[in-house]
């Protein structure tokens, strides 16, 4: 294992905020600077994905890919979720799990880092690594911190009751209210991609998939969000037949303060 000097400004970043730089074989990787040792081991062996895919207490989850829900042995041990990075819609077919080096991998960690900043929940990357594929392409796995109990929005909207629901639209507006004032649009907010953990009335509402976040700022960045949330809520119910109603929008634009 050997320190590199990254040229990535991104990289750089994460330098000041505890990340090491890490090269590992062919390998090139940032990590929490108190998982670094572990994650340098981790990739003696192979890439982070197929290690977590290895470990004999696992759960596996569905999205793009399978991903692992593990422990990573640190001092204490820390709860981690892997994942390979893939690409979604046509060029899922087309080129899959292979990007332009050096894959999305970097500017998670970057926008990730800019939301906690702010204030916005959202995993905590513990790690990411890139794997170089035939010169300029790569693959990517990044490892973030597991979050507590709970599920993605319409998950827990089947499950809940009226007053658990009103909860639910509290927990959502408060994420939108903290986006808005940070000036990060979300190009893919959905359902999906509001994970809520908590119970009762104290629920936490966490944003996934940040790498599809950017800070153009800016007024309208509010009704941008709730715009892209709403159209996926109404897909949702005719689609797939959840009952998340225009009232239920009204309630939420009311309470993120969104002229509709």
């Amino acid at each position: 294992m050997l320190p590199i000097s990254p040229t990535d400004i991104r990289v750089s970043d994460a330098l000041q905020q505890g990340y090491v730089p890490l090269a590992v074989k062919e390998f090139r990787a940032v990590a929490l600077g108190r998982a670094a040792s572990v994650v340098a081991e981790v990739l003696e062996s192979g890439t982070l994905h197929e290690w977590a895919s290895l470990q004999p207490v696992r759960e596996e989850m569905r999205g793009r890919g399978v991903i692992y829900a593990v422990d990573l042995p640190t001092i204490p041990v820390t709860p981690v979720v892997v994942r390979r990075n893939r690409h979604g819609g046509l060029l899922r077919v087309l080129t899959g799990e292979y990007f332009m080096a050096p894959t999305r991998a970097p500017l998670e960690l970057e926008t990730s880092l800019r939301l906690a900043a702010a204030g916005i929940p959202t995993p905590e990357v513990i790690a990411y690594a890139v794997y170089p594929v035939a010169g300029i392409f790569a693959r990517s796995d990044v490892m973030t911190r597991r979050l507590p109990e709970g599920d993605d929005v319409p998950a827990v909207w089947k499950k809940a009751d009226k007053a658990d629901r009103d909860s639910v639209l509290v927990a959502v507006s408060r994420l939108l209210n903290s986006l808005a004032r940070a000036g990060a649009w979300h190009a893919d907010l959905n359902l999906k991609n509001i994970y809520i953990a908590g119970t009762g009335v104290d629920l936490t509402a966490y944003l996934l998939d940040v790498d599809r976040v950017t800070f153009p700022g800016g007024s309208c960045v509010a009704a941008r969000n709730f715009t892209r949330l709403a159209r996926s809520a109404r897909k949702w119910r005719e689609r797939w037949g959840l009952d998340f109603d225009e009232d239920s929008l009204a309630r939420l634009a009311i309470l993120a303060e969104v002229n509709r």
